[in-house]
Order: C-alpha cells, then sequence, then structure tokens
C-alpha cells in the first residue's frame, strides 16, 4: 500500500495523471491502476474522473493527510534502519527563503564535516513554499521567518536574528551616514523583493510605519539581481546584515535602519513528526549548536 500512497501523493501535487507518472517513473496505465486499487482497498473514490484530472473527492482530500503521515512515517523507518547499518548518509532537501541562503551554510558545512555521507539540495523559496514542501514532503527543512506569520504543524528552532541595512554606492545618498531612518529610506530608488516575498512584506510593514507610501522601481525574487542593480550606483536595496556582507564590494556600502531599529527571527522548520528521520534529527543538533553561537535579539 505504500507504494500506492506515493503514487497518490504525487498525482495531488501534479493534478495531472500524465505528469505524476511521468515523475513516479512508471507508465499513466500503471499509475491509474493503482490509484484504483488504493480506491478499492479503502472503499472510496479518490479521484474526481472525467476527461482530464478534476481535482480529489472530499474523501480524497482526507485520504491524502492520511498519505502523507504515512508515507513520512515509512521514510523515517527506512532512513532510521539505513543507519543503524551503514551509519548516516543520505540526501537533505532544504527549502530556505532567499534572505536566508547566505547562513544555510553555516548549518550544511560542520554538518558535512560530521556525517560526511550527506549531500545536500538547496532550493530559494518563499515562506509560503518552504511550508508547502515540508508539507508536501518534497523537503526535509526549512529556514524561515518563525515570528511574523502563521507556520502551521512544524517543529520550530529560532537561529538567529534578521537586522536591516540600507545598501547603496559609495557617493550617492546617505552613503557617508552612520545610520538612516526608514523614512529617508524611502526617498531613495529602491529595488526590493517580489510582493509575495514575507521580507518584502516586512519591509512594506516599516516603511508604512514611518509614514510613507512604499514603493520600488524594481523588483526581483533574486538577490543577485538587487546586488546587481545596486553596483550600478543608481539603486539602493534593504538586506537583512548577513545577506548584504555576501555582495559588499569596495563600490559597496551597508548603512544600518534606525527609528526604529527592529529585527525579525529566522529558525530551521521541520515537520512535526516523532520521531524524526535519522537525517532531520542529526540536522537539529547542529542547528541548535549553531543558535547557541548566534544572538537573537
Amino acid at each position: 500500500m505504500i507504494d500506492k500512497l506515493e503514487f497518490f501523493i504525487t498525482l495531488a501535487r501534479h493534478q495531472h495523471f500524465g505528469r505524476a507518472a511521468e515523475e513516479a517513473g512508471v507508465t499513466q496505465p500503471t499509475l491509474s491502476a493503482a490509484i484504483k486499487q488504493l480506491e478499492e482497498q479503502l472503499g472510496v473514490s479518490l479521484v474526481q474522473r472525467g476527461s482530464r484530472f478534476q481535482g480529489l473527492t472530499p474523501e480524497g482530500e482526507r485520504v491524502l493527510d492520511w498519505a502523507r503521515r504515512i508515507v513520512g512515517d515509512a521514510r523515517t523507518m527506512r532512513e532510521e534502519m539505513r543507519a543503524a547499518r551503514r551509519g548516516l548518509s543520505g540526501h537533505l532537501r532544504i527549502s530556505a527563503i532567499p534572505t536566508a541562503l547566505a547562513m544555510v551554510a553555516r548549518l550544511t558545512t560542520p554538518f558535512r564535516e560530521r556525517h560526511p555521507h550527506v549531500t545536500f539540495s538547496i532550493l530559494s523559496r518563499t515562506s509560503v513554499e518552504v511550508l508547502a514542501d515540508l508539507d508536501h514532503l518534497e523537503a526535509d527543512a526549512g529556514l524561515t521567518y518563525v515570528d511574523n506569520e502563521p507556520l502551521g504543524r512544524v517543529t520550530t528552532l529560532p537561529l538567529y536574528s534578521e537586522r536591516y541595512q540600507l545598501i547603496t554606492a559609495f557617493n550617492t545618498m546617505f552613503a557617508d551616514r552612520d545610520s538612516v531612518s526608514w523614512a529617508e529610506v524611502a526617498t531613495l530608488p529602491l529595488c526590493l523583493m517580489t510582493p509575495e516575498m514575507q521580507n518584502r512584506r516586512i519591509i512594506n510593514k516599516h516603511l508604512t510605519e514611518a509614514g510613507v507610501e512604499p514603493s520600488a522601481t524594481m523588483e526581483s525574487n533574486s538577490t543577485i539581481a538587487l546586488l546587481s542593480h545596486v553596483l550600478t550606483g543608481k539603486w539602493a536595496s534593504v538586506m537583512p546584515f548577513d545577506l548584504a556582507l555576501l555582495g559588499l564590494s569596495s563600490t559597496l556600502r551597508a548603512i544600518p535602519i534606525t527609528e526604529p531599529d527592529v529585527s525579525h527571527r529566522i529558525g530551521l522548520v521541520v515537520p512535526k513528526r516523532e520521531p524524526h528521520t535519522p537525517l532531520v534529527a542529526a540536522l537539529l543538533q547542529e542547528a541548535r549548536l549553531l543558535a547557541a553561537e548566534l544572538p537573537i535579539i
């Protein structure tokens, strides 16, 4: 039944029999037959059928919740037995908000030194996508904001506080300042993250609280694109301090934004499931060590 449940999860994710079969590595008739057998075993219809996929039935939605739990537990069991036989090995999938990407190496590097047979995938995601990846079993862990918007059913480990800097070129307005206000930031031509990013919603909130209308002359979901525009000397941006350090050069300055000086917590989030897989349990332990080194204000 586990294989059939995995097929069902894949179908629910793609909402298309052909694409789901392709990901699962089987033919479409094989996948369709597996879903039909699952329906017969459970005694309910799971999929609204027509000439194409039309969604899940109410019973299918409920079975999907159970399928994710059962498949997640089965994967945990397999990984635990593999770790017992061979030591910790496998692949960790981490979804991270763009502003936390600069910090991921501080987790993965010491982790790999302790567990050299583990490999990683790190994907840039919005905060909503991070939670969806965990829920859909497409990621093992996430790095996201933990104090600003609802997180749902996850285990959370705060790591550090994100503080904001004005990133601007030398010889531009405010470049000689030790700090700037949010109201002053709003007077500059800003390139900022796109609106679906929680970082952008946070920046908009602080600009609004400063009594100015949030606006951007360029938007991107890539921090590289933002920094490349700032390097021209014609734009400015707002970034967390740690991320800004990656892009700083002799031609850029990072100036603390005060009035008010604000911060938001970033943390590791993993599915709320006990026991965790050996890989996730080890990652949580590594995160605890990192959290002890980083100030959370």
